[in-house]
């Protein structure tokens, strides 16, 4: 009987529109989760597909030797496509000349991702047996031979490379590549036991197939095996793909919080609707069983058709999103599952917790209250709420983006909210016990609404500061994030590196390029040095890191080390001064913390045979990401100078100056030139993905904020009703009301506004520190600007839902009331 009644309590309900709050809320929460799910899903993929192609595949496993075959096997049996590849180092040779060559040895297949950018229109896609694609600076070293010798095999020079997807950034790596078959590789007898070969196997496929190879591969390896994906990997855009992903999961996150505040105003005005006539079942005779099945009954119903709204509208939304997309993103299809489950998952979890306190306080509702109508049933402590709501909040943030640290951002942020609204409508309450309603102005009811409407507009204010303090976050970061980017690549930024510069070659080189007006960074002095020792102890070398040995472990290769008198630029010094003394370093901040350097440590290296002893007396960040030379370990001139050294530089080349280039191939022939343009292009293409990713979810939230606006003018509109019934037989006018109605809004926005400018400032705080690294500032601006805009935007959204209320004559009103 009990289910009888709850449908057709349903149903009457949702046709007289007396669902439409809680079911809107519902949908929103539902439609906002699993539509920015959804499409976050897509602009990530999107994302690290295209990043994907500066590693020319998705995955790939870096080894000093052979990979087992169980290893490429399970690879097959997941169903993941793979190619495997070699590189070396090795001498080749041209008639009477020589040069020292990075031979890349790949199989059919090469690349998976991208494409090998040729200077001819050839459309071959890989060297033929026999034949050998090289870089343009190996033509021009060795005069553009026919054919070369590599060990005891004769190759014909077939093809000039202009870019390998995989080439990777590494300035220092000064040795032209050339690209074969590996198939030719045991005719050149180069490869013998013992010989220094990276073994290269690339892999690619959907997430499910990637993260199962992953999960099967990571523990096999060992010390000197590596497993790369574009945010790992040597690619310059990883930090531009993590802050992003970040970026995507935060606004989720935030919506996730914004759904439920929704939620949880909803189901408070659903419960108090329903007094009466709880009231009425008990004065006749139903039990307390029956009452709590009927509204559980009820309560899941109405979630069932805000989930089933909210699902379908996300999917639209998500369809409509995609048709605006760029083809190359919207290609991209991720799975409908997880969309799906976290938008259940949403919308029960938010409408059960959020509907408990309310609920528990409805069923208490005692029978005398149907005749006094004061009497609201038990009088639950609000730490219950609180305590429920931050609950399902944390919940649903979690199993969204698996984030701790985002996930207890945003708890806090919610928290400060709540003291602050606490705090304001305690004041507001104290303030409105004797308050009437007085129609001498505008300003002065508008006055006399808010502080009567104490606890109705504080719970009010939490849709409205919620919506904005999302907003401002978001759009802050947005800014921020690409304020970063613009910095890092520039317009002019370097797009050509001189390499291997000797010391008797840098006036020269300089007043060339002043000559024909070709601005270059800093020129930076580059040793070779390996760091042997931390303090006194050595570290273990890799045979004993290999066999399982204890202690302290280090880099395994040498180091490029410089010197300077000041802090290069896109460098920030962390903590200690940059070089003050002559025996100290500045240390790179990653590699400090991988070593666990403090200042003041002691540090031995090993240069030209000889030792050097020096104590760390700074650490900086370093943006690895920017075109621009950059070091590990920094060092005073004093210390460095008496070693040998050659030198490097970049600079920004207009295309029209291509003869320049030539110039210095002819000037100053052992001088090494990488161009870097085409790597350029390609991120600025993925950062411009990423903001166009960026701006989309922005729209979606101020979609989602004035959802939740709107939402939020429905509360209170039948006190309202009452209200202006009141008044109008007391002879107020309507350009009173109206006026009256509008500053009440407004006034209520101005609040909301300058509520969201503290909790986003905090909100930004704390994201900025310790989840971007971006520079902390405050946006002063705010302070003026949001109270405005939550003015204008509240009162006009208020106005907009009270004008057929305002329109209404009082006998209508008191008809309909």
């Amino acid at each position: 009987m009990e289910m009888s009644l709850a449908w057709r309590l349903f149903k009457r309900e949702l046709l007289q529109g007396q669902l439409v709050l809680i079911v809107l809320a519902i949908t929103l929460a539902v439609l906002s989760v699993t539509g920015l799910a959804r499409v976050s899903e897509r602009l990530q993929l999107a994302i690290n597909g295209q990043a994907s192609k500066f590693i020319a595949a998705d995955r790939i496993i870096n080894s000093p030797t052979k990979l087992d075959e169980s290893i490429l096997a399970k690879a097959d049996e997941i169903g993941l496509e793979r190619v495997s590849s070699l590189q070396f180092n090795s001498m080749v040779f041209a008639d009477d000349k020589f040069q020292l060559v990075t031979v890349r040895a790949v199989e059919q297949g090469y690349p998976l991702k991208g494409k090998i950018e040729l200077n001819s229109d050839s459309r071959v896609s890989l060297p033929g047996l026999g034949e050998i694609w090289f870089e343009t600076r190996l033509g021009g070293l060795l005069g553009y031979p026919k054919s070369l010798e590599l060990g005891k095999a004769q190759f014909t020079l077939s093809e000039e490379i202009a870019r390998l997807p995989d080439a990777g950034f590494n300035p220092f790596a000064s040795s032209p590549v050339v690209l074969m078959r590996m198939a030719d590789v045991a005719g050149t007898g180069v490869i013998q036991p013992g010989s220094r070969v990276t073994y290269l196997a690339q892999f690619t496929g959907n997430e499910t197939q990637l993260k199962r190879f992953e999960a099967y591969v990571k523990p096999l390896l060992n010390n000197s095996q590596r497993w790369i994906d574009v945010q790992t990997g040597d690619s310059p855009i990883a930090d531009a793909v993590k802050r992003a992903e970040r970026f995507l999961l935060l606004a989720s996150l935030l919506g996730i919080a914004l759904a439920c505040a929704a939620i949880g105003i909803a189901a408070q005005r659903y419960c108090q609707r329903h007094y009466d006539v709880v009231a009425m079942l008990k004065t006749f005779g139903a039990s307390g069983k029956q009452i709590r099945t009927l509204f559980g009954m009820h309560l899941l119903l109405v979630t069932l058709l805000g989930v089933v709204l909210g699902l379908l509208g996300g999917f639209v939304l998500d369809m409509a999103i995609t048709f605006l997309l760029p083809p190359e993103i919207a290609a991209y299809s991720p799975p409908l599952s997880r969309p799906i489950l976290l938008g259940l998952a949403t919308g029960f979890i938010s409408a059960f917790m959020f509907s408990a306190y309310p609920l528990m306080r409805l069923l208490s509702i005692p029978p005398l209250r149907v005749l006094q109508r004061q009497l609201e049933g038990l009088q639950l402590g609000m730490w219950l709420h609180l305590l429920l709501s931050l609950t399902a909040m944390a919940l649903l943030g979690y199993l969204y983006s698996g984030s701790l640290v985002l996930t207890l951002t945003v708890v806090a942020g919610v928290l400060l909210l709540g003291l602050l609204l606490s705090v304001l409508g305690f004041f507001m309450i104290r303030m409105g016990h004797s308050v009437g309603m007085k129609t001498t102005n505008p300003l002065q009811l508008a006055l006399a609404g808010l502080r009567r409407r104490a606890k109705q507009n504080a719970i009010q204010l939490v849709g409205f500061s919620s919506a904005l303090v999302l907003l401002l976050t978001i759009f802050a970061l947005r800014q921020d994030l690409l304020n970063e980017w613009q910095k890092q690549l520039p317009e002019n930024a370097p797009n050509y590196f001189l390499v291997n510069i000797a010391p008797d070659e840098v006036s020269p080189l300089e007043r060339y390029l002043a000559a024909n007006t070709v601005k270059t960074t800093d020129i930076y002095p580059v040793v070779r040095g390996r760091l042997t020792a931390v303090n006194g102890e050595k570290f273990l070398t890799s045979e004993q890191v290999e066999a399982g040995g204890e202690g302290r472990q280090g880099i395994s290769r040498e180091l490029n080390l410089t010197w300077r008198d000041s802090v290069p630029p896109n460098n920030e010094i962390l903590t200690g001064e940059f070089n003050v003394n002559s025996d100290e370093v500045s240390v790179e901040s990653g590699i400090a913390e991988r070593l666990d350097l403090k200042i003041g440590d002691s540090l031995t290296y090993i240069i030209d045979n000889q030792t050097l002893v020096v104590k760390v007396g700074s650490i900086r960040a370093v943006h690895w990401e920017t075109m621009q030379p950059n070091f590990f370990m920094i060092f005073t001139k004093e210390s460095l100078g008496a070693f040998s050294y050659t030198s490097m530089a970049s600079f920004y080349l207009e295309d029209n100056k291509s003869q320049v280039i030539l110039d210095i191939i002819k000037q100053f022939p052992t001088v090494s030139i990488i161009d870097v343009g085409t790597m350029i292009k390609q991120l600025r293409q993925i950062i411009d993905q990423v903001s166009l990713s960026l701006t989309l979810v922005l729209v979606l939230v101020v979609l989602a904020s004035s959802l939740v606006m709107i939402a939020q003018t429905e509360a209170g509109m039948a006190s309202r009703q009452r209200e202006l019934a009141v008044l109008r037989t007391f002879g107020a006018s309507g350009w009173l009301l109206r006026m009256a109605t509008g500053l009440e809004f407004a006034l209520l926005g101005t609040i909301a506004g300058l509520l969201a400018v503290i909790v986003a400032e905090f909100i930004l705080y704390l994201l900025k520190t310790q989840v971007f690294e971006l520079n902390v500032y405050m946006h002063w601006p705010w302070w003026g600007l949001a109270p405005l805009c939550g003015a204008v935007t509240v009162a006009l959204l208020g106005v907009w839902r009270c004008r057929q209320l305002l329109q209404k004559s009082c006998s209508d009103l008191l008809k309909a009331g």
